[in-house]
């Protein structure tokens, strides 16, 4: 394990880690500023597969924090890179956001959101469009077809908000669980996949790396599956007592993002 003062990347949760909601945490801008300046690179690391790259670069700059897309790295990415390494080509069902069925189609992969017998394949995401239809259509195909593959973008129970929380994809997927019995394959954190792909596209080795985040089923996870120190903030989802609940222990644990910059220069 290395010391704070020589990480060179870092792979920043958003939601419950840098902002809830629509409001950025008033040490979150501080925090920035130390990564830039120690000359370190920060890279946004997010499951929700419900908004676009685009959508995030424009949520950021109106908090204040300039960003553009490739300064991201989604689950969305991980899942398009999964589906057409395991079932390149095959017809997918996406119960998801517009939004996240138009990344899809754009990467070359071939899904519609209209229950049909060729449907090959089936996707969720954190899908804030989600009607009783698409549950529908899922519970048939699943149902229907044993042997359909079934995947989702990431196991997140629920999406903090300003006010508390609402259901994620890991709580669609349960309500799904419930009904026929089939449990989908994962993508996106806790995988490492999207960590990797951060250390590939900055060439950083995995020493000079910290994944910081609120979750630890997720984020905190993750960083341990690929390797990566990881420092548990907790202004967001998770607690103290969640380490010795779940078993997942962080390398550093801190308050906010603000304590964790203190701690940066020492």
């Amino acid at each position: 394990m290395k010391k704070l003062s020589d990480k060179k990347l870092f792979l920043l949760d958003m939601d419950g880690t840098l902002y809830l909601g629509n409001d950025l945490f008033p040490e979150t801008p501080l925090f920035l500023a130390k990564i830039r300046e120690k000359g370190g690179r920060a890279l946004y690391l997010t499951n929700n597969s419900s908004k676009s790259k685009k959508t995030y670069v424009e949520k950021l700059r109106k908090m204040g924090i300039d960003a553009d897309e490739d300064d991201f790295v989604t689950s969305v990415e991980a899942t398009v890179d999964r589906l057409k390494r395991e079932q390149p080509g095959r017809r997918f069902y996406v119960c998801g956001t517009a939004s996240l069925k138009e990344e899809l189609i754009r990467a070359g992969l071939n899904v519609t959101d209209e229950y049909s017998p060729d449907v090959e394949g089936l996707l969720c995401g954190y899908d804030t469009e989600l009607t009783y239809k698409k549950l529908d259509d899922c519970c048939r195909l699943l149902t229907l077809k044993k042997d359909l593959p079934f995947y989702a973008t990431n196991p997140d129970w629920v999406c903090p908000t300003e006010y508390g929380y609402v259901p994620d994809c890991g709580s669609v997927c349960e309500m799904l669980f419930r009904a026929t019995g089939r449990r989908p394959v994962f993508i996106g954190k806790p995988q490492p996949d999207m960590i990797f792909s951060a250390l590939r596209k900055t060439g950083a080795r995995p020493e000079e790396a910290l994944l910081v985040g609120d979750r630890l089923y997720t984020d905190i996870a993750s960083a341990l599956n690929a390797g990566v120190d990881a420092a548990f903030v907790l202004s967001g989802e998770g607690t103290p007592e969640d380490i010795e609940k779940t078993g997942i222990v962080p390398t550093f644990t801190f308050r906010n993002v603000g304590e964790l910059a203190e701690r940066m220069s020492k």
